[in-house]
C-alpha cells in the first residue's frame, strides 16, 4: 500500500503545484504583477517600519523645543523627558529615517537599498526584542515577516548604478550631519567649553567626523562622550560606504577607459536582441558573432565576465516595454528570449506584442507541459531542445527511423495555435 500510495501522493502534489502555478501566471497577466511586485509591497513595508521607529520621537519634538527654550542646552539626556534618552530616542529615530530612505531605493530594485534595508531590519528586530517584554508581539511578527520576504526575493533587487549610489551616499551624509549637529547642540552643556550655538555644533561635528580632534571642545559628561563615540562610528561607516559606492566605481570606470579606450555604442538597428546568459544563449551568441551579426544583450545586472563583457548590454526587466525599446526592439530583426524560466519567456513575447514590434520572436521551452501554453502567446518560433533531445534519445535507443524534415520541425516548433 505504501508503494502504491507514493505515486498517488506525487500526482496530487504535482497537480496542486501546477494549479498554483496556473493561478500565479493568470494573476501576473491580469494585474501586470512583474511591473510592481515585489518591490512596491516591500517598499511600503520598509517605510512603515521606518515610521514606526521614527514616530515616537518625532511626535514629541515640541517638548524638546520647549525644554531648550526654557533651559537651553543640557548636560545629559536625563534632564529631558525619558523618551529622549540617548539609547532609546535619537538613534532609533535616525534608524527609522534611513529605513524610509531605503524604501525609496527598493522601489527602483536597488541592490544597495536591499542590503542596507536588510541590515536595518535586523537592527530594528534586535532593538524591539530588547525593549519589549513580549517576545511574540504583532510588531515582532511584522519584523520577522519583512526579513523573510526580503531574503526570499533577494534576486529581484539586482540593479546598481553610480547615480543611485551617489544619491544614497549624499542623503546618508546629510542625515548624519543633522544627527551630529542636533545632538551636539542638545547636549551643549556636557562639553567644555559649552556648545551653545548651532554654528559651534556644526564646527564640532565636522571636526569629530573628520577624526581631526583639535581638543578645543571636549565632552565631559557620560552622555556627551557616548554621543561623540556614535558620531565617530557613524561617520566612519557612512564615509566608507560612500567611497565604496561612488569613488571606487568611478575610478574603475576611468581606469578601464584609459586602458581599453572608450567603446562606441553599437547602432541598435537590424540587430538581434538576446535575453538570457545560459548555455543555449551563450552558444547562440557565439554563432551570431561568428557571422558578424550585431547582438544586444538584455540583463538584470551588467555581465562583466567574458564573452559578455564585449557585448552591447541593456540593464532592466526584459518583459518591460521600456527596456525593450531601449534595446531597439522596434528596429531589431529578432528577439530571442532564451531564459531558463518558460513563464518569463512568455512574458517577453507578450511585451513585444504589446509594443507592436515587427521583430520576430523566438523563445525556448524547457518543460513539455508548457509547449501548449507558450503557443497561446503566439511567438514566431519555439525552440525546445530539452524536449526534442529526450525524444531523439528515445528514438535512437528503440531503433526508430529519424526523419530529417520532421526532426527539424519538432526542434523549431511553430508558435501558431493549432
Amino acid at each position: 500500500m505504501q508503494e502504491k500510495g507514493v505515486p498517488v501522493q506525487k500526482r496530487l502534489f504535482s497537480g496542486v503545484s501546477e494549479r498554483v502555478r496556473q493561478v500565479w501566471e493568470s494573476l501576473e497577466k491580469t494585474v501586470h504583477l512583474r511591473r510592481w511586485f515585489p518591490q512596491v509591497p516591500l517598499a511600503i513595508a520598509m517605510a512603515l517600519l521606518g515610521f514606526r521607529n521614527a514616530f515616537p520621537l518625532l511626535t514629541q519634538v515640541h517638548l524638546i523645543r520647549a525644554e531648550l527654550s526654557t533651559h537651553g542646552p543640557v548636560e545629559d539626556f536625563q534632564h529631558l523627558p525619558r523618551l529622549f534618552h540617548f539609547l532609546g530616542g535619537i538613534p532609533h529615530t535616525v534608524l527609522g529615517l534611513v529605513e524610509i530612505l531605503m524604501s525609496i531605493g527598493l522601489l527602483f530594485r536597488s541592490r544597495f537599498a536591499w542590503t542596507v534595508g536588510l541590515v536595518l531590519s535586523v537592527a530594528s528586530l534586535v532593538i524591539l526584542l530588547q525593549q519589549s517584554s513580549e517576545r511574540f508581539s504583532l510588531a515582532t511578527f511584522f519584523d520577522v515577516c519583512l526579513l523573510g520576504v526580503l531574503l526570499v526575493f533577494r534576486g529581484s533587487f539586482s540593479r546598481s548604478s553610480l547615480a543611485t549610489g551617489t544619491l544614497f551616499s549624499l542623503v546618508s551624509i546629510v542625515l548624519l550631519f543633522g544627527y551630529s549637529i542636533f545632538g551636539a547642540y542638545l547636549l551643549g552643556k556636557g562639553f567644555k567649553p559649552p556648545v551653545l550655538t548651532l554654528e559651534t555644533a556644526f564646527y564640532f561635528s565636522v571636526v569629530t567626523m573628520a577624526t581631526v580632534g583639535y581638543g578645543d571642545i571636549v565632552p565631559t559628561m557620560d552622555d556627551a562622550r557616548l554621543f561623540v563615540v556614535s558620531i565617530i562610528l557613524f561617520g566612519i561607516t557612512v564615509f566608507t560606504a560612500s567611497v565604496s559606492t561612488v569613488l571606487i566605481p568611478m575610478m574603475n570606470e576611468r581606469i578601464q577607459r584609459l586602458l581599453l579606450g572608450d567603446k562606441k555604442r553599437m547602432t541598435r538597428k537590424n540587430h538581434f536582441i538576446l535575453i538570457g546568459t545560459g548555455g543555449l544563449a551563450l552558444n547562440t551568441y557565439q554563432e551570431l558573432s561568428s557571422r558578424n551579426l550585431p547582438v544586444t544583450l538584455i540583463v538584470n545586472r551588467k555581465e562583466l565576465e567574458s564573452p559578455w563583457d564585449n557585448v552591447d548590454q541593456v540593464e532592466g526587466d526584459p518583459a518591460d516595454t521600456r527596456t525593450l525599446r531601449e534595446a531597439g526592439a522596434m528596429e531589431a530583426r529578432a528577439i530571442l528570449s532564451l531564459l531558463d524560466n518558460d513563464g518569463e519567456n512568455a512574458f517577453v513575447v507578450l511585451a513585444v506584442r504589446e509594443m507592436n514590434s515587427p521583430a520576430r520572436t523566438v523563445v525556448s521551452v524547457r518543460d513539455r507541459v508548457n509547449l501548449a501554453r507558450i503557443r497561446t502567446v503566439r511567438p514566431d518560433m519555439i525552440l525546445s531542445p530539452d524536449v526534442i533531445g529526450g525524444e531523439l534519445l528515445a528514438m535512437a535507443l528503440t531503433g526508430e527511423k529519424i526523419d530529417g524534415e520532421d526532426f527539424l520541425h519538432r526542434i523549431f516548433r511553430s508558435g501558431q495555435v493549432e
